[in-house]
């Protein structure tokens, strides 16, 4: 696969024939054992298919919520082995050993090998492009972050949310910490999207 040099941060980009109010819901961090299961609960409920960005050493603890995700019909990424927010000042060898070893734990507790690789924190460099190709994966942002990760509360993440429109991908986090704000605010975001005639897709 030949090495991007930029991320994909609309849904037009893997799908350039997908409808206009298309748009896309990623989730990252996980799989962790108190939320990954509500947000899949959730999802089910509101019948949405999302893109989970995996951390190797969170399905390494949580081989089966990994596997979960997989057969409730949801997009795997790869999001590094330890989540190191600084990758794009790493060297090649450990960029590609972060990237390798999360390629190689979601494989064994999926059966499947991730599409997509999500950096940590959008953090990009020619390292990290060049890894994600060499594994086949393409390399995707977001274009709506609510910035959840950082608990700004329900009403601001669902205010972020409630900007999107057809094309977008939206970020927000099933793991590390109190995602409850979350939770909360998807409850609200999902049926008002779909109301204004958005379709959600997995990547």
């Amino acid at each position: 696969m030949h090495a991007r040099t930029d991320a994909v941060h609309r849904v037009h980009d893997v799908f350039p024939t997908a409808p206009p109010n298309t748009i896309a819901l990623t989730i990252d961090d996980g799989p962790q054992p108190e939320w990954t299961p509500k947000m899949l609960d959730l999802l089910a409920e509101f019948e949405v298919k999302a893109t989970f960005s995996l951390i190797g050493i969170q399905v390494k603890q949580f081989p089966k919520l990994a596997e979960r995700i997989v057969q409730a019909g949801h997009q795997l990424c790869n999001h590094t082995m330890n989540h190191p927010l600084y990758i794009a000042e790493m060297s090649r060898k450990k960029v590609d050993r972060e990237i390798t070893e999360a390629h190689d734990r979601i494989g064994e507790a999926t059966g499947i090998a991730p599409k997509f690789f999500r950096s940590p924190g959008g953090a990009w460099s020619h390292a990290v492009f060049h890894s994600a190709a060499r594994h086949g994966m393409i390399p995707i942002d977001w274009d709506i972050d609510p910035r959840d990760w950082a608990r700004p509360g329900t009403g601001h993440i669902k205010r972020a949310m409630l900007k999107a429109k057809g094309g977008d991908i939206l970020l927000c986090h099933d793991g590390g910490g109190d995602r409850s704000e979350t939770i909360k605010a998807l409850r609200k975001v999902i049926p008002a999207l779909k109301k204004r005639g958005l379709t959600f897709v997995a990547l």
